[in-house]
C-alpha cells in the first residue's frame, strides 16, 4: 500500500507510540529483574548476616536505687517505697581497631551477592572505672549493683564466627548478647575476677570474627578512635559521618585508617544517652520519642558494593531508547529527502524493533555474561542485522553500509553516555547539537516547497490513472 505524505507521517507517528510502548515494557522487564536481585540480597542476609555495625567496646553496670517516701498527711499518711533502676556505662579514653575484611561472594540463582569475613582486634584503654560508681539521688536510699560487665554490640549477632575478651593476660569466658538496653545483639562477660580498682587504669583486648553483607560500619565512641581495615575489595564506597584519614585503593584491594576524636562527633553522648547507632547510609532519625526525634551513634565505614550495577546500567540504556529510535529515524528520512527514496512505514517499524529488541538483549545476556560483553554482542548482532537490511531498504549496499556505519556510532555514542554518569548530561547535549548541525547542514540547499510538491505528485503518480467513468458525447 502507498501512502500520501500526510497519511505516511501519521502511520510514523504511530511506530514511534507503538516503539514507545515497547522500550517502556522491557524497562519494566529490568526493574523487575533488578527487585529479584534485591530479594536475593535479602535472602542472603538472611540466611547469613545482614549489615554490620560494630558498636563498643564498653564497660556496663546495671544498679539498682531503693528508697522510701512518705505519702498522704494525717491518717491518710502512710509510707511507700520505690525503685529506680539505672546502667552505668564507662566509655573507653582510646580505641585501636586493625581490622581485615574478606569478600566472598554468595549466590541465589544467577544472582550475585557481595559477603564479608572481618577478622578484628580491638584494644580499648580506660583512664579508670569511677564513672560506673553509682550516686544515690534520693536521701537514706540504698543502693544494690551487679557485677560489670564489657560488651560490644554488633548489629547482626548471627555473624560472629568467634570472640575472645582479654583483660589483664586473662581471657574471660563469654556471654551471647550484649546486656545492653538499646543494644542487645553481641556479646559481653562478667568482670568479677578482673582486677578493677578505684582510680586506676583498666584494658582490654577483644578479638573478633564477624560475617556480613553490605555494609561494614564502626561507631567512634571512645574519647579517640583510631580504625585501620584492609580488604581484598577493589571497589569500595566509604559512608556514614566521617571519610577515612588516609585510603589506598588498587585492583588487589584497599586499605584505608580513620582517626577520630570526641570532640569531632557526638557518638560518646549518645552512647551514653542509650540510642541505637546510625545506619552507614547516615539516616539519623530512629523515631520519635516524647514527641522529639530520637537520635542515633553516628558511625563511618564501607560498602562493598558493585560499582557496575547491571539493572541500573540497562535501565540507563533503555531511557535513551526512544532517542535511539528517533535518531535512527531522523537518519533514514534524511536519505529519503536526499535521494528520493521512498521507505515504507512497515520498515521504519522493523527497523525501530530491531533496535528496541537490542536493550532486551542486554539486560539478558548481561545477566551471564557482564554487562560490557553483553553490550558488544548485543550492538554487534544488530550492526550488522540493520546494515544487512539497510542495504535493502536504501537500495545499495554501500547506503547499507553508511547505514551501518550510522547505527554503529550510535551505538559508541551510548556506550559513552552510559560510562559518564557526571558528565553524561553536556555529552548528550553536544551529541544532540551535533545531529541537528549535521541535519541542517546537510539540507541547507533543499528547497521545502518544492520537495513536498514532488512528493505530492509522486504520490498521486504512484496511486494510478483515474477510474471515474467518463461520458461518451452522443450517448
Amino acid at each position: 500500500m502507498r501512502f500520501p505524505l500526510l497519511g505516511k507521517a501519521v502511520a510514523i507517528g504511530g511506530v514511534l507510540v507503538a516503539l514507545m510502548v515497547a522500550l517502556q515494557m522491557i524497562g519494566g522487564i529490568v526493574r523487575e529483574r533488578e527487585a529479584r536481585l534485591h530479594e536475593a540480597e535479602r535472602s542472603v542476609a538472611d540466611s547469613l548476616a545482614s549489615r554490620q555495625v560494630l558498636v563498643g567496646p564498653a564497660v556496663q553496670r546495671r544498679c539498682t536505687e531503693n528508697w522510701t517516701r512518705v505519702q498522704g498527711e494525717g491518717k491518710e499518711r502512710k509510707t511507700v517505697d520505690e525503685t529506680r533502676e539505672f546502667t552505668l556505662v564507662a566509655l573507653p579514653a582510646s580505641l585501636d581497631v586493625d581490622a581485615r575484611a574478606v569478600v566472598e561472594p554468595r549466590y541465589r540463582g544467577i544472582f550475585n551477592v557481595n559477603g564479608y569475613t572481618m577478622k578484628a582486634t580491638l584494644d580499648a584503654r580506660w583512664v579508670n572505672l569511677d564513672s560506673l560508681r553509682p550516686v544515690a539521688q534520693h536521701a537514706g536510699a540504698t543502693l544494690q549493683c551487679e557485677t560489670p560487665q564489657i560488651f560490644v554490640a554488633v548489629g547482626d549477632a548471627r555473624g560472629i564466627r568467634r570472640a575472645t575478651i582479654t583483660v589483664a593476660g586473662d581471657a574471660l569466658p563469654v556471654l551471647p548478647g550484649a546486656a545492653h538496653p538499646s543494644h542487645p545483639r553481641g556479646f559481653h562477660a562478667e568482670l568479677a575476677g578482673a582486677p578493677i580498682q578505684a582510680g586506676a587504669p583498666f584494658a582490654a583486648e577483644i578479638s573478633l570474627e564477624l560475617v556480613g553483607t553490605g555494609d561494614l560500619a564502626f561507631a567512634p565512641i571512645a574519647g579517640t578512635t583510631h580504625v585501620a581495615l584492609a580488604s581484598n575489595w577493589p571497589h569500595p564506597s566509604f559512608g556514614g559521618r566521617f571519610l577515612p584519614l588516609a585510603r589506598t585503593i588498587t585492583e588487589q584491594g584497599f586499605k584505608a585508617s580513620w582517626q577520630l576524636n570526641a570532640l569531632a562527633t557526638s557518638a560518646p553522648q549518645e552512647m551514653l544517652d542509650g540510642n541505637a547507632a546510625c545506619a552507614l547510609d547516615g539516616n539519623e532519625s530512629q523515631g520519635v520519642v516524647d514527641g522529639k526525634a530520637a537520635r542515633c551513634i553516628e558511625t563511618f565505614g564501607v560498602a562493598f558494593f558493585d560499582p557496575v550495577n547491571a539493572y541500573v546500567l540497562s535501565d540507563r540504556a533503555t531511557k535513551y531508547g526512544l532517542l535511539f529510535i528517533a535518531l535512527t529515524f531522523v537518519g533514514v528520512g534524511l536519505v529519503e529527502v536526499l535521494r528520493r527514496l521512498r521507505v515504507h512505514p512497515m520498515q521504519y517499524l522493523l527497523v525501530g524493533s530491531a533496535i528496541a529488541i537490542f536493550f532486551l538483549l542486554l539486560v539478558s545476556l548481561t545477566e551471564h555474561v557482564g554487562f560490557d560483553r553483553a553490550y558488544l554482542a548485543g550492538a554487534t548482532a544488530c550492526t550488522v542485522l540493520l546494515t544487512f537490511y539497510g542495504g535493502f531498504v536504501l537500495r545499495g549496499w554501500r547506503a547499507g553500509l553508511v547505514f551501518g556505519a550510522g547505527i554503529t556510532v550510535l551505538y559508541g555514542a551510548l556506550y559513552t553516555l552510559l560510562q559518564l554518569e557526571q558528565s553524561a548530561l553536556i555529552v548528550g547535549s553536544l551529541l544532540l547539537f551535533a545531529v541537528l548541525a549535521g541535519v541542517m547542514v546537510a539540507t541547507r540547499r533543499v528547497d521545502w516547497y518544492a520537495l513536498f510538491d514532488n512528493l505530492r505528485e509522486d504520490a498521486r503518480m504512484a496511486a494510478g490513472p483515474s477510474t471515474r467513468a467518463v461520458p461518451v458525447p452522443g450517448q
